[in-house]
């Protein structure tokens, strides 16, 4: 019984690992994409975020070091205070005030990479929500990934803290290849 587990697993793994991550598929719905904060340290967790259901561009490239720009003002829903730090790196976002494809749109419009939209809901640690398309025709080309409330909220925070601009992070981690006992997951969440 022991070796068929075995094979079974191993059957398993080679099976996730062939549809969620061949080379320039990139990542769709229903799966998670994991990114790390390197700094602040008192944060350094790997975290979890999906991807936006009907818009957006896939996340296939990888950042070892980039920047999560938290926008100012929070909800990214028109003009940005800090859209000039926005450029070329990665906007933390906050849900509200318009749709997920807006929020997209804007960071878009200043040069961001990607957009990470953190639950409004500052208790969120554990539902994820599917971001979906607006009515509008409107289209993003930017990856558009979805954060837990709690996650965000405890980013944020600690940026505050700190007195920091923005923290930065690698995008995607590969957690296959980090075994179990090293993996630093936040405390407040449950994998």
């Amino acid at each position: 019984a022991g070796r068929g587990a075995a094979m079974l697993l191993w059957l398993w793994l080679w099976l996730w690992l062939c549809v969620c991550c061949c080379p320039g598929r990139g990542l769709r719905i229903h799966e998670y994409l994991y990114f790390q904060v390197l700094s602040p340290g008192d944060i350094r967790y790997i975290f979890t975020a999906t991807p936006a259901k009907d818009f957006g561009g896939v996340f296939n490239t990888r950042y070892d070091q980039i920047h999560l720009v938290p926008a100012d003002p929070p909800e990214a829903c028109g003009e940005l205070n800090n859209g000039v730090f926005i450029q070329d790196q990665i906007a933390l976002v906050e849900r509200g005030g318009c749709s997920f494809l807006s929020k997209t749109r804007v960071i878009q419009e200043h040069g961001g990479r990607a957009v990470i939209i953190a639950d409004n809901a500052y208790d969120n640690d554990s539902f994820y929500i599917e971001m979906i398309q607006d009515s509008s025709r409107r289209t993003a080309d930017i990856p558009a990934l979805f954060l837990l409330g709690r996650d965000g909220y405890m980013i944020r925070r600690s940026l505050e803290q700190h007195g920091l601009p923005w923290a930065v992070i690698s995008i995607p981690v590969n957690v296959t290849s980090i075994p179990t006992y090293e993996m630093m997951q936040p405390p407040w969440t449950f994998w």
